[in-house]
Parts: C-alpha cells; sequence; structure tokens
C-alpha cells in the first residue's frame, strides 16, 4: 500500500513514489532534446563516481559533477518522462536525500529550459509530491503503472516510450544509474512470493490482471 502525503518528512530507506508537473499543466518536454537533457540530469546525479569520471575530462567540470553526485544518497528503480510531467520511482538511502535531489533535479531542468525557450518563472507546478510505498505488491504494481504510462504518447515527434526505464528492465538498454535487480528479484525462480515468469509478462499482462492492478493502485492521487 501507499502512504497518502506529499509533505511528510523522508525515511532512510524508504521507498518513495516521486511526482512533478509543469506549471497549469503546460509542457516540460517540448522537444527530443528536452528529454535527452533530463535524461542526462539523471545520470549525471546517479552515477558512480568512476563513471563519471569516464564522462568528464575537463577536471573543473568533473569536480562540479563529483559534488554535486548522490550516488549512494538515493536509488532509482523507475522513471517516466511525460508532456507534462514526470514520475520517478526511488530508494531514499540518506536522510534528507529525496529533498536534496529533487532540488538539484528541478532548478538543473528549469534553468536549462528557461534559457532555451527565453522564459522566466516557475516550471513546475509548487512542490513534488511524494507517496511512501509499504508494500511490496504495491511496488511492483506501481512500477507496472509508472512504465505503461507513456505508451502510445507522441508528441512534438517525441515518442515517450523511449524515455521511461523499461528498456532498461528488458535489456536493451544499461545504466549504472538505474537499479533494476530488486524489482526483478521477485520473478526470479525459487524468489518466495506469487509471481511467475517474467517481468516483461507481469507488465503486458497489464489488461489481464486489471482488477489487481486498480485494487493495489487505489489512493494514487498523485496527480490531482
Amino acid at each position: 500500500m501507499a502512504s497518502k502525503n506529499s509533505i511528510k518528512p523522508y525515511i532512510e530507506n524508504g521507498y518513495y513514489h516521486l511526482y512533478n508537473r509543469g506549471v497549469n499543466k503546460r509542457l516540460i518536454f517540448r522537444d527530443k532534446k528536452d528529454c535527452i537533457v533530463f535524461q542526462r540530469y539523471l545520470k549525471q546525479y546517479l552515477s558512480p563516481i568512476e563513471e563519471l569520471k569516464k564522462l568528464e575530462n575537463h577536471a573543473d567540470r568533473l569536480n562540479r559533477l563529483v559534488k554535486a553526485n548522490m550516488h549512494g544518497e538515493i536509488e532509482l528503480l523507475a522513471f517516466a518522462l511525460m508532456p507534462n510531467h514526470i514520475h520517478l520511482l526511488v530508494k531514499q538511502l540518506e536522510p534528507d536525500g529525496i529533498v536534496k535531489f529533487m532540488r538539484k533535479l528541478c532548478v538543473s531542468y528549469s534553468m536549462y529550459f528557461n534559457r532555451k525557450y527565453k522564459r522566466v518563472g516557475h516550471l513546475f507546478q509548487d512542490r513534488y509530491k511524494g507517496v511512501i510505498v509499504l508494500d511490496d505488491n504495491y511496488l511492483l504494481h506501481l512500477s507496472r503503472y509508472i512504465h505503461l504510462n507513456p505508451t502510445k504518447i507522441q508528441i512534438n515527434e517525441i515518442n515517450f516510450n523511449e524515455f521511461t526505464s523499461y528498456p532498461y528492465y528488458l535489456g536493451l538498454k544499461e545504466a549504472k544509474w538505474l537499479e533494476t535487480d530488486f524489482i526483478h528479484s521477485y520473478f526470479m525462480k525459487n524468489k518466495i512470493g506469487n509471481y511467475k515468469g517474467s517481468y516483461k509478462k507481469f507488465v503486458e499482462d497489464y489488461k489481464a490482471d486489471t482488477t489487481v492492478a486498480e485494487q493495489m493502485l487505489i489512493g494514487l492521487t498523485l496527480e490531482d
């Protein structure tokens, strides 16, 4: 189950569904490059330090990336970019990790967006929202919900199916900044639980499992 409350303190080693939307529900991704840049910020903030060293040779820029890096404080399990909002499923490893991470992520992307489109003011609506996930079943159904969110959505030639963590779960992409093993572990042979087959089958069987899924996601009102 999920505990509804977007304001309460975030606990150490807790799993959270985080959500943020454009002010007045406006687009926050206008072209494909915007999605690429946002995903690049996820990579910069969450990659292990050794991976950052492979990405950046300039000493000053590398030093800035290392100082801003949050690997070991936040673990990203799933994400989806949508035309006017984002979904993130994270595990907070250190106290205040979510607060620091979301501040850095949203400020960095807002600065990029405002500079590119010559605008001023807030890009995101109010403060991001989040709920703690207290149940394994809910966690799995939530990951499926996030991965199915962008299905068939295409705006301004952006195929939003490209900008989710789902391809990483299917083995089509790899990333050191994304944790897929934890959710995959529920579908391993001999794992205690009721989930059989692959994660791919679990996601694609959504229609056959609609009643269970809806029961799991009762109370998910982050988008209100």
